[in-house]
């Protein structure tokens, strides 16, 4: 099984996060947060990842931001004005691992309802068999999304490769028994996916074939 991140692995949606981010720190009257902080917590659950971009907010500022953020989220989706491109060769890859004995899962920081829109938009909701969401699970690294993908397709960690561009992916891998496999087109450097246990960091999607 392959259990694929999205944001930064699947698709490359940080312009559309940092423009919801900060537009949400706005509305709240924060300080904006630059970008580049914002796109290294992309992956944990949205409330860990507001209270890093504030650690002197309390836990109702960061209710709040979050509040704010999937309002946000919610007016961009249903108006259309959600930019989340696939990235170059991932259509290809997908598309040849759609096989006997291949099962696909994602799992993300994102929320179902944002994950199943994402996927729709992209006509590649019938490729995989096990969504598992920040909203439904605990947050990456832990490694519950990636034991539930592998309870829910019966395969073993043994056979269970999770590619992702994050550290906290590599590290939500290895929490599982599974092999982590880095990418180089995301948000965190690859010498940092390295370090939190990438058995490899890939430069192009179908790269992933030959280490399958």
């Amino acid at each position: 099984m392959i259990v694929f991140d999205c944001d930064g692995t699947l698709v490359d949606s940080q312009h559309s996060i940092v423009a919801i981010m900060t537009r949400a720190f706005l509305e709240n009257g924060r300080p904006q947060p630059h970008g580049h902080h914002i796109r290294r917590q992309v992956g944990l659950n949205l409330e860990l990842a507001i209270s890093r971009l504030v650690p002197d907010g309390t836990r109702d500022d960061v209710w709040k931001l979050a509040s704010s953020y999937r309002s946000i989220a919610k007016e961009l989706r249903l108006s259309g004005a959600i930019d989340e491109p696939l990235f170059a060769g991932i259509r290809e890859l997908i598309e040849a691992l759609n096989a006997p004995g291949h099962f696909l899962a994602v799992a993300t920081g994102k929320a179902l309802v944002g994950l199943r829109h994402t996927l729709a938009t992209h006509a590649l909701t019938e490729r995989f068999h096990s969504l598992q969401t920040a909203d439904r699970c605990r947050g990456k690294p832990d490694p519950e999304m990636v034991l539930n993908a592998m309870s829910e397709t019966a395969v073993e960690p043994e056979n269970t490769f999770v590619v992702g561009d994050t550290t906290f992916d590599m590290e939500m891998a290895r929490a599982a028994g599974a092999t982590a496999i880095g990418v180089a087109w995301g948000y965190h450097d690859p010498v940092d996916l390295r370090r939190a246990g990438a058995r490899d960091v890939i430069e192009r999607p179908l790269d992933l074939l030959q280490q399958l």
